[in-house]
């Protein structure tokens, strides 16, 4: 009984363990998401980050994020937790597109001021911290396709290296349909943007977006809410493309990350670059 005893006051001091679960890529182009008690402070290095009532959360990391990851923890009992994780690096593609037109390379003058309207608009968006995690729904494909240019390739247009491709593109005939890769709330319902044609953009929550760009009818409106699967509009070739497509983006704020490590390949095809 003694011993009973010691063994039951000895785990009485012993500090809990973590309440931690973390699932995803700390990866250039990664999402990782997390479980944590309810009203536990998060920070990615000094980064605040937005924890849900049922302790939901997530961080990304960019096309060129390096060194290591740190995330700090301070639980409701006070007790503090520090975890580093290093980011692994990736080898990205280049492709070559030659032949186009100048004015798909290089904006003219005239539009300048209308691309950075339009971009401002964007940012604006996503900058948004909703409070809902809505991610939590998980995330499927919104078409289905050929992959026809996968995230962090270099393009370089007619010789002239541009900037890196931040989506997968899926590419399908116009009018194939484009759903809800996961629940989400519509923040931006575009029908001809300068360089994405017709676009939209769904919030997940906690800073992270898709965006759907080259779209031939978008078929939602700003505020309305989509449960994964429901439809948003359709495939096709507007804006600035070579052909059809999808450009499927998401961003954690302003860190762009990669979709596809969300949803693995693309169900009974092969990818491509």
């Amino acid at each position: 009984m003694r011993i009973i005893t010691f063994l039951l006051t000895l785990f009485a001091l012993l500090p809990p363990a973590a309440a931690l679960e973390l699932e995803g890529s700390f990866r250039q182009g990664g999402l990782v998401f997390g479980t944590t008690e309810p009203g536990t402070d998060v920070r990615l290095a000094e980064r605040s980050v937005r924890v849900s009532p049922e302790g939901r959360f997530v961080i990304g990391f960019g096309r060129d994020a390096e060194g290591v990851a740190e995330l700090r923890l301070r639980y409701p009992d006070g007790r503090e937790e520090k975890r580093t994780f290093p980011i692994e690096k990736r080898t990205y593609d280049i492709q070559r597109i030659d032949g186009l037109p100048q004015k798909m390379v290089t904006p003219p003058d005239d539009v300048l001021a209308r691309i950075r309207a339009e971009n401002e608009k964007i940012a604006r968006v996503r900058a948004v911290d909703r409070a809902e995690a809505l991610f939590a729904s998980g995330f499927v494909w919104p078409a289905r396709g050929r992959i026809s240019g996968v995230y962090g390739s270099r393009r370089v247009l007619n010789g002239e290296p541009k900037r890196p491709h931040y989506g997968v593109d899926v590419a399908a005939p116009v009018g194939t349909p484009i759903t809800a890769p996961a629940d989400g709330v519509v923040v931006l319902a575009e029908k001809d943007l300068y360089y994405t044609g017709g676009t939209v953009i769904l919030d997940h929550g906690h800073g992270l977006t898709s965006a759907f760009l080259h779209m031939q009818d978008v078929l939602v409106q700003v505020g309305a809410r989509l449960r994964q699967g429901e439809p948003l509009g359709t495939l096709g070739g507007t804006g600035r493309v070579t052909g059809p497509h999808l450009d499927w983006r998401m961003n954690w704020f302003d860190q762009r990350v990669d979709p596809q490590l969300l949803v693995g390949p693309m169900p009974g095809q092969s990818s491509g670059g």
